[in-house]
């Protein structure tokens, strides 16, 4: 006859990957407030509930901290924006003499998913960034506009790739910069750049760009 439920109110509706169906989901997210209930029936108020957010699919509720893991289609997007800029700062850590290179880079992009970008394109890239942050490298080594877009691009995306992901976005730049011959001086600075915005220990950065130089391109 007498029980306590709160009573749900909703906010905001959205999309987000719901832990309960493991997939994209549409999702309230509520706020509430305990009531004594009689028969079903609310009468009393009793205090209010942490907020929470509930999957309009399987009805399960979770913490408003489950919005912070991306959706698998933003999860898709930042892997290709990703992939994309690590090919753009090897082709600058390199330049762009070299055809290898650039076919590397530009083959790279469009595995990402960018079928249509061509070499045209992806220089065009690299020069409106070099013409956002002044020289991609200077005399003291990467300059802040690269940096940026590295740190932008790679640091949100690494606590939600496993460590085989990551080392793979690291192995895409190494196979880019020896397209055209060994590691240059720069190339191994923007390679050490992409190791540390993937959260990747020095020591592992390591190992796997001295792996990179034996296996088949």
């Amino acid at each position: 006859m007498w029980g306590v439920r709160p009573r749900w109110r909703t906010d905001v509706l959205g999309d987000f990957f719901c832990p309960g169906c493991g997939g994209d989901r549409n999702y309230r997210r509520q706020h509430g407030r305990r009531w004594l209930r009689l028969l079903g029936t609310p009468v009393l108020p009793l205090g209010p509930v942490i907020g929470s957010v509930q999957c309009t699919s399987c009805h399960g509720r979770f913490g408003v901290e489950s919005l912070e893991q991306p959706t698998c289609v933003r999860l898709g997007g930042m892997l290709r924006d990703a992939q994309y800029t690590v090919a753009l700062a090897m082709l600058a850590a390199g330049g762009t003499a070299h055809r290898a290179a650039r076919e590397a880079a530009c083959g790279a992009v469009r595995d990402a998913g960018f079928e249509d970008c061509g070499e045209a394109q992806v220089l065009a890239a690299l020069a409106a960034l070099s013409g956002l942050g002044g020289e991609l490298y200077d005399a003291h080594g990467m300059s802040g506009g690269l940096a940026v877009e590295l740190h932008a691009a790679l640091e949100p995306l690494a606590p939600h790739l496993a460590r085989p992901g990551r080392e793979r976005l690291l192995l895409q730049g190494a196979a880019i910069a020896l397209a055209d011959g060994r590691y240059r001086p720069q190339e191994r600075e923007a390679l050490a750049a992409i190791g540390r915005c993937l959260d990747l220990p020095h020591a592992r950065v390591g190992a796997l760009l001295e792996a990179a130089t034996r296996a088949p391109y």
